[in-house]
């Protein structure tokens, strides 16, 4: 008799989609240009239309699910979606519980301040002083960051990204480091605001999506998906309506 075999394969997420029509998404919908919850509840951004595609390619629908930074990585876990976007930073914490898709961008850490103080805050021991005051959202890479390496600084903790931006200009905080796509996208929605080195960032990064753990399947269709939609050019113009 042929050796049995082992246990049967775990039931991917690949094929609950295409079954169900449904892709369900977690996303905390602040960050611009990624994935943005508009005031009709609708979202727009980078995430929103590369997932409107990549849902399509499976017969499915986008399912936006609204969770927060500090909460992406438990939803996902739990089960709540099947894919975490929004401009989510590759980190080995995450790594440790969660698959990442092929990384789709090299986008580093960048301060952001107001324009009169760019000279003041071009590196980290420039802004690492006990007058500055440094502002960061909960939950994510940027607290991890601001934690990390700013001890003299005066640390706020803001609950809301969508407002952060507004602290700086009302002079109620000097510095925020971000992703430079965040800074470069800010800069030009918020007059008075500047993006400092946005090619130079202070630390290394990149964006992918985050995938549940230990589905191959899935995460090997997603990263399938994601080169053809590169090599093709789909990517690209997706890229360009957001950030040009």
């Amino acid at each position: 008799m042929p050796a049995q075999q082992g246990a049967s394969m775990t039931a991917s997420r690949l094929d609950a989609v295409q079954k169900s029509g449904v892709l369900r998404i977690c996303t905390p919908g602040d960050y611009r240009p990624f994935s943005f919850q508009k005031a009709d509840t609708s979202y727009e951004g980078i995430d929103v239309d590369l997932m409107t595609a990549f849902g399509g390619s499976l017969g499915a629908k986008p399912e936006w699910i609204k969770t927060t930074w500090a909460n992406l990585l438990p939803d996902l876990a739990a089960g709540k979606c099947d894919m975490a976007v929004g401009g989510v930073s590759v980190t080995t914490d995450r790594q440790k519980r969660a698959f990442f898709s092929a990384p789709y961008m090299v986008n580093g850490k960048t301060p952001i301040a107001r324009c009169a103080d760019v000279a003041k805050y071009q590196t980290v021991e420039q802004i690492d002083k006990p007058e500055v005051r440094v502002i960061f959202n909960p939950g994510g890479s940027n607290e991890r960051f601001a934690r990390t390496n700013f001890k003299r600084a005066k640390l706020t903790l803001h609950g809301e990204n969508v407002t952060i931006f507004d602290e700086i200009l009302a002079n109620r905080a000097d510095v925020f480091v971000t992703e430079s796509a965040e800074a470069i996208t800010q800069q030009k929605l918020k007059p008075g605001l500047c993006a400092i080195n946005p090619d130079k960032p202070l630390q290394y990064g990149e964006m992918a999506w985050m995938l549940p753990r230990d589905d191959v399947a899935f995460k090997a269709y997603v990263d399938q998906w994601l080169h053809l939609s590169q090599a093709g050019g789909e990517f690209q113009r997706t890229m360009d309506r957001w950030l040009k």
